[in-house]
């Protein structure tokens, strides 16, 4: 009997904890297929689809928003049964809200509708090179240094870490590594103290720099102060602001979005390409040219959106194409659909699949998409680094930019939405 009581109880709990396993991950499941915002265009009938396996029941808190389904009657509140689509429009410009229910009753997301205007922008897939400077100094990690009676002492551990930013030392404000380097040696081993920013926040420590067997000042930490690289230009709208990458510029040491001060965006020259194969990503390699007259841009914003900012006149009068109508979320579907990219040497569009669609919009991996196009898997073996940014265009629209390649496919890779490049853009300026 105690036996037979003892495996009851079991498989209730194990029957309980399936229950409860199954309630989190559809709870989860809901939460990344329901969007948080969408899009639509004033004045223009859109359809939207949010593939639930529920009854749910939308409704509108603003007569400028109007909701559809099977009836040709616009109304205020619709129920959908598991993903039937609906119709959206939207009659003024602005922000609106739309309140999700389950079931009818159980009030479960509230979603913000933006009525836009149509927007255009260019999608370019044109190389850059990219050179940005870091807001201080950002230090990549500390180390051991051999003081000058022999003995190996870390005098930074435990005071900064990977991913500060020294700002300034004896209230000598910092920009340069080199001026870190320069102010640290005048010291003499006297005691410094630096003004640190971690996480948004700045406060001051003291360190006493170690001076070293050959006779140098020196605080034991590793610092970077600049990086520069090449990436591809998604978009130009048509005030001269662009957008790049469709992901922020980390460093490579902390993995950390870097914070900074500016940077610039100068004329690049691919040379070669090494193609990816699975475990491997390819790359491609190129020359940025820094003389005089080879700046094309101003960089103001690195965030993990991408990087955004403002080109010349010279740039935006190469610029041969022409501008295209902007994809909203509810606009992009599985299927045939190209990426632009100037990877041969010459911007061209090459056929790509979208093979899975993130509906919640968050994040810079919306989509997950496959290179399908012959010439661009014998040129690179699908996506190369330095390709992300390349513009997705779907049925005539600007829908997204490459951000990532899957290591064990170079084949695959994620695709960002561009109405989040955009929103990120707007905020940033």
């Amino acid at each position: 009997m105690v036996r037979k009581s003892r495996f009851r109880r079991c498989l209730t709990g194990i029957f309980l904890a399936g229950i409860l396993l199954s309630s989190v991950f559809s709870y989860y499941y809901m939460e990344r297929v329901i969007p948080d915002k969408l899009s639509i265009v004033l004045d223009q009938e859109e359809t939207v689809r949010i593939p639930l396996p529920v009854r749910m029941t939308l409704e509108s808190e603003s007569e400028e928003v109007v909701l559809g389904s099977g009836s040709e009657i616009p109304t205020d509140q619709i129920t959908i049964v598991r993903d039937q689509a609906f119709r959206l429009y939207g009659k003024t410009e602005g922000s609106y809200q739309l309140n999700l229910d389950l079931f009818g009753w159980l009030r479960f997301k509230e979603i913000q509708v933006d009525v836009v205007d149509t927007q255009y922008a260019v999608p370019c897939g044109v190389p850059v090179g990219i050179y940005l400077e870091s807001d201080g100094v950002m230090v990549i990690g500390t180390g051991e240094l051999t003081n000058e009676k022999g003995q190996v002492v870390e005098p930074a551990a435990g005071i900064l870490r990977s991913g500060d930013y020294i700002e300034a030392i004896n209230g000598q404000p910092l920009e340069t590594k080199e001026e870190l380097a320069e102010a640290v040696g005048e010291l003499e081993g006297r005691e410094a103290v630096l003004t640190v920013r971690r996480d948004g926040s700045a406060f001051d420590v003291s360190m006493e720099p170690v001076v070293t067997q050959e006779g140098e000042s020196k605080l034991g930490v590793w610092v970077r102060s600049d990086t520069q690289g090449i990436g591809t230009m998604t978009y130009l709208d048509l005030n001269g602001n662009f957008g790049a990458l469709g992901h922020g510029i980390s460093d490579t040491d902390t993995g950390e979005v870097m914070e900074i001060a500016g940077g610039s965006l100068y004329d690049t020259e691919i040379i070669g390409i090494e193609k990816g194969s699975a475990g491997n990503p390819g790359v491609m390699s190129g020359v940025i040219y820094y003389g005089p007259g080879t700046c094309t841009g101003e960089i103001d914003a690195n965030t993990d959106a991408g990087i955004f900012g403002t080109v010349d006149e010279a740039f935006l009068a190469d610029i041969r194409q022409e501008p295209m109508e902007i994809g909203y979320r509810q606009d992009v579907e599985k299927g045939r659909a190209w990426i632009r990219s100037g990877v041969s040497g010459e911007v061209r569009d090459y056929e790509i699949e979208i093979q899975k669609v993130d509906g919640s919009g968050s994040g810079n991996k919306n989509m997950v998409l496959q290179v399908t196009d012959p010439e661009l898997l014998a040129l690179t073996g699908g996506i190369v680094q330095g390709m992300s940014g390349s513009p997705i265009i779907q049925n005539g629209k600007l829908i997204g930019a490459v951000t990532h390649v899957f290591i064990q496919d170079s084949t695959k890779g994620y695709g960002i939405f561009i109405e989040n490049m955009l929103s990120e853009s707007a905020a940033a300026r």
